[in-house]
């Protein structure tokens, strides 16, 4: 079966209340098992709290603030970094208050450990605060490692992709990760792993299309350079990111983020899609595949001849976005944040500001 077919099967069983694909007999199963045991106990338990990133940014910027909104888990939250400025949050909002030339107020509800099944929970958390103009969800990695069906997980996110579209907020969806590229998990788990988390990106690109948003690849936190430098994309823990993964990670969704609220990246005008780089229309569920293999790829509902669906399925356009590169999403926020500081001692003249970091 085609990966395009199981992410279709995935996001069918999550619409119908499907448990999702078995994949593994009994003894592949106690083998996959043991070593799952023996990685987590590699990788340790979480350790600490991520610094917040809630807060109004790009203060030098005139005009009201966008209102931005971070849903999903600890790769949303940064865990693992010491300076707010460092963590995906405020990179992504100083990211954007740079590209719209307004500042941002960022409300992130993401929570260490959470999986699709809290996405509701965390969806009504950022209601009460406010309807955003727009909301990035970040999530998959843990419902991978605790074999949660891949049914169940997409259709959590397809509920909350909905539940904020509803309310007129633009929704962009960092999909799953691939947790092959980890080294503390051995063969075969790694392989299996690398398996589910694709499929899961796959299935979960298919349903947050259809549910009106878009979905960035976020594949191997993103591209040959997690693979080939892991000591420096990775943290401590050798599982979450480090800054420059985190950097790295933002760096891909900004792109995306922009275009979703009409804001060209880099102050240009939206580009036609290159056909050249491989961008272009296709069929839904192709798309979906193809995006999971390809870190950073950019996946949104499309037309051809004004409709919205072909023989097979919606039609969508994908897109290779050229991003911003991580260490000017770093440098962005860190000004930010030193502004922010040289704002609050003018402010305060008594007081004697930290440094940024």
């Amino acid at each position: 079966m085609s990966r395009a077919s199981q992410a279709r099967r995935i996001a069918v069983a999550a619409a119908y209340g499907g448990g999702g694909l078995g994949l593994l007999a009994a003894g592949a199963l106690g083998l996959i098992r043991t070593e799952a045991v023996l990685a987590r106990r590699t990788i340790g338990e979480p350790a600490g709290e991520p610094p917040p990133a809630d807060g109004v940014h790009g203060h030098h910027h005139a005009g009201e603030p966008l209102r931005l909104a971070l849903l999903g888990d600890s790769t949303a939250t940064g865990l693992g970094v010491d300076h707010s400025h460092q963590t995906p949050g405020v990179m992504l909002a100083a990211g954007l208050a740079e590209c719209a030339d307004r500042p941002v107020e960022i409300h992130c509800v993401a929570k260490v450990g959470a999986q699709s099944s809290h996405l509701p929970e965390q969806v009504e958390q950022v209601l009460e605060a406010g309807v955003p103009d727009l909301a990035v969800i970040m999530i998959g990695a843990n419902d991978v490692t605790h074999r949660v069906r891949l049914a169940t997980a997409v259709r959590h996110l397809d509920q909350a992709v909905r539940r904020l579209r509803e309310t007129g907020a633009e929704v962009v969806v960092g999909t799953c990760p691939d947790l092959g590229t980890i080294e503390p998990v051995a063969q075969p788990l790694r392989y299996l792993a690398r398996r589910w988390s694709r499929q899961l990106a796959a299935a979960q690109t298919i349903v947050v299309v259809e549910a009106g948003g878009r979905t960035v690849s976020l594949g191997d936190l993103l591209g040959p350079e997690f693979a080939a430098s892991p000591g420096e994309m990775f943290g401590p823990d050798r599982f979450h990111p480090s800054v420059t993964g985190y950097a790295s990670a933002s760096a891909a969704l900004l792109p995306s983020m922009c275009a979703a609220i009409g804001v060209w990246f880099g102050g240009m005008p939206e580009e036609s899609p290159d056909l050249l780089r491989g961008e272009g229309v296709r069929p839904i569920a192709v798309a979906a595949a193809e995006a999971a293999d390809v870190a950073g790829t950019e996946v949104a509902a499309a037309q051809v001849g004004g409709r919205d669906r072909g023989p097979r399925g919606r039609w969508v356009l994908l897109r290779h976005r050229r991003r911003r590169a991580g260490r000017d999403v770093v440098a962005v926020a860190a000004e930010d944040a030193a502004e922010q500081a040289a704002d609050e001692a003018a402010e305060t003249p008594d007081a004697s500001p930290e440094p940024a970091g």
